[in-house]
């Protein structure tokens, strides 16, 4: 009798797991069943901007559903991500997110209301290019008059950034260590509004994205000295790499990516990601990050464990960087 009870039992729970599976996998085939939003943890007009309104509008065609993008800015992304870690984990509210965004504001602000066990990584979509660019009536023509400048006048230049945290402020933490000299970094809402005081020569320069600042490289409101790149790029063929300018010690490749909630089926997930894929691998998105000097990633990176893996990596990388700026 014991055993035959024993057997109800282990029947009714497998009952409940398989009508679970079922549930969760008819879910996900119908998902989604009405718009996504897409947070972007700045204001319109910078990197993670530009970038999200390129892949959302090509996973939208892949979804059969729009994507409604929604600027979140402040505290260097950490606003946006604690609202999109809080969110329901059922797909419809997804974040693009950035080394910095993602893994050095764990060490910037250790008193978040998230880690990066809240998030389920989707995948990466864009390989960026960190360039530092100056106001065009700036008193230097390359990057060693810009250094030996800064040098002769230690805390009186100034570079603006998307806020402590953004993968802007990550560029200039880098520069600044690889170049020795004493600036002071000033953070705005949004990699745009740094770029406007640039321009209006508000500001010394700013340590940007090569999305964000090229136009305005190509324009002449703007003179860049540097990408931290180890080529130079297509879109910006005059630019010298940091090797070349004299600063190898200057590396700013970095990346963006897709995150969900912790907790999101995976399922879903996978939906996502062969809607990312779909997106980075359409014409339209190839032409707008070349346009941008952005590049997508080759398939085999699209997976989510390699954005795992890459915001593993920068936690670590970033402890050491900026074990000076906790708050």
């Amino acid at each position: 009798m014991k055993k035959a009870r024993q057997d109800r039992q282990f029947g009714r729970w497998f009952a409940a797991a398989a009508a679970l599976l079922l549930a969760t996998a008819a879910h996900a085939q119908d998902f989604p069943k009405r718009p996504i939003t897409m947070i972007v943890p700045f204001t319109a007009g910078g990197t993670s901007d530009v970038i999200a309104r390129a892949v959302a509008d090509q996973m939208s065609a892949a979804l059969g559903q729009s994507i409604i993008i929604e600027n979140v800015g402040g505290a260097g992304g950490s606003t946006a991500l604690t609202r999109a870690a809080r969110a329901e984990p059922d797909g419809y509210t997804i974040a693009i997110g950035n080394a910095g965004t993602n893994a050095a504001t764990y060490t910037i602000y250790p008193k978040l209301s998230f880690t990066p066990d809240s998030f389920a990584p989707i995948a990466v979509v864009a390989k960026t290019f960190g360039i530092v660019a100056l106001r065009k009536d700036f008193p230097a023509k390359d990057l060693k008059d810009f250094i030996d400048y800064a040098r002769k006048n230690p805390g009186k230049v100034n570079l603006g950034h998307a806020g402590v945290g953004s993968s802007n402020y990550l560029i200039c933490k880098s520069f600044v260590h690889a170049a020795g000299i004493d600036v002071q970094l000033v953070g705005y809402r949004g990699a745009a509004l740094a770029l406007t005081d640039a321009i209006g020569s508000q500001i010394d320069g700013v340590c940007d994205a090569a999305a964000s600042v090229s136009q305005a490289i190509d324009d002449k409101l703007v003179k860049a000295v540097v990408v931290g790149s180890t080529v130079r790029l297509a879109s910006l063929p005059d630019l010298p790499t940091s090797a070349e300018a004299g600063l190898p010690e200057f590396e700013a490749q970095g990346w963006n990516g897709l995150f969900a909630p912790k907790g999101t089926p995976p399922d879903i997930i996978a939906r996502l990601n062969t809607a990312a894929r779909a997106a980075v691998a359409s014409e339209a998105v190839k032409k707008r990050f070349a346009d941008l000097s952005t590049v997508a990633p080759d398939a085999d990176e699209l997976a989510p464990d390699v954005l795992q893996q890459l915001v593993t990596r920068d936690v670590t990388k970033y402890r050491t960087l900026l074990a000076d700026d906790k708050k």
